[in-house]
């Protein structure tokens, strides 16, 4: 297969990308110049939108630096936060872009970010190339439906108390950068009620 050469400044910038698919598997040479090849460098606007309902999600994207929220709107004009994404994570709406059919939720930058974006075809090419990048994308698809039954889990059986407290535990950098009312619909709950359990944490510290 011929191989198609890639300018070197382009590595540094997608270091982060490399080392997090490589505690998951091995890539040979090839591999990472077809993975360099794969993934195109985006800068996100705080506020832009890289997806939006009735238009299809055509990419998949990794979190170099900043901020996203996933999010739906009822026929109320309330929202629900369904995804959020900071760096190292992956952020999309999977629906669509698993499918190719168009998408039902927003997904908006939070800050000024960087993210690397591969297309749904390329991805595919990519698992057609390789066993690795099927190991890889399987080993995403598994881990985020572990994490989606947890979380399903967690709503059904804890308090909205106990909900705050576990995420404040497990994602502390997380909660810093959120804004407090996507964070409140994230966890199901009202941002008076975070306001309050923040007020109670300060009081006992005090």
């Amino acid at each position: 297969m011929k191989i198609i050469q890639m300018d070197q400044t382009t590595l540094p910038t997608l270091d982060p990308l490399i080392e997090h698919i490589r505690k998951k598997v091995s890539l040979s040479s090839e591999e990472l110049r077809e993975t360099l090849l794969s993934f195109k460098l985006k800068k996100i606007k705080k506020r832009q939108f890289i997806i939006q309902p009735d238009f299809v999600a055509t990419h998949r994207n990794y979190v170099l630096k900043g901020a996203f929220r996933a999010y739906v709107v009822d026929s109320k004009g309330q929202e629900y936060t369904i995804q959020l994404a900071i760096e190292d994570w992956w952020i999309s709406d999977y629906n669509s872009y698993i499918f190719q059919q168009p998408a039902t939720m927003f997904v908006v930058a939070l800050e000024d970010s960087e993210v690397a974006q591969i297309d749904y075809s390329r991805e595919q090419y990519l698992k057609r190339y390789s066993p690795t990048f099927e190991t890889f994308f399987r080993i995403m698809a598994e881990r985020s439906t572990a994490f989606q039954q947890r979380r399903l889990i967690a709503n059904l059986t804890q308090t909205a108390e106990e909900r705050y407290h576990y995420f404040l535990e497990q994602y502390p950098l997380l909660v810093q950068r959120i804004p407090q009312y996507a964070l409140a619909s994230y966890l199901g709950m009202t941002t008076e009620f975070i306001s309050r359990l923040r007020n109670q944490k300060k009081k006992s510290k005090s």
